[in-house]
């Protein structure tokens, strides 16, 4: 009989995820969960009336927004090019790297949605575009970083 172990990782395998275990729930899951409130909150700058018909009682860009830090700062954290720094550098460096990041694109969402016409349809895929566009470029730009700190 499979041990819950075996069948953990039988069925993550089969979907092409990592094995569900305290490391991959922070390093892996956390980013990708952090990717998709980052997603969610491209459409909710973009298109607060939307978000708005979809949650009418509640203001979820807050939760959007920790969500968002709290992916891509462990996204960040256990990145190879912070491997030599201490654990103290590692919490500063992460936290002003999700900071920036995501203050910095909820800013070109605000412009962005200036610039656009208001157009319901069109906002939500101006934010979604730009938000997977960005997630992509963070992404590529530190794989690069990883790459230099490389012997």
């Amino acid at each position: 009989m499979a041990s819950a172990a075996e069948v953990n990782e039988s069925i993550c395998g089969k979907l092409g995820l990592k094995p569900i275990n305290a490391h991959n729930i922070l390093f892996y899951y956390a980013p990708i969960q952090g990717a998709l409130s980052y997603t969610a909150l491209s459409i909710n700058v973009m298109n607060p009336s939307l978000v708005l018909r979809l949650f009418p009682k509640r203001d979820i860009t807050n939760i959007l927004l920790i969500n968002t830090l709290l992916g891509s700062g462990l996204f960040l954290y256990n990145r190879p090019h912070l491997k030599s720094a201490t654990k103290q550098q590692k919490i500063l460096y992460s936290a002003f790297g999700a900071v920036s990041f995501s203050m910095g694109s909820v800013l070109i969402w605000a412009i962005l949605r200036s610039l656009v016409p208001q157009n319901v349809p069109l906002c939500t895929i101006c934010g979604i575009g730009t938000g997977l566009a960005m997630i992509k470029l963070g992404s590529s730009y530190v794989d690069h970083l990883d790459s230099l700190s490389k012997p």
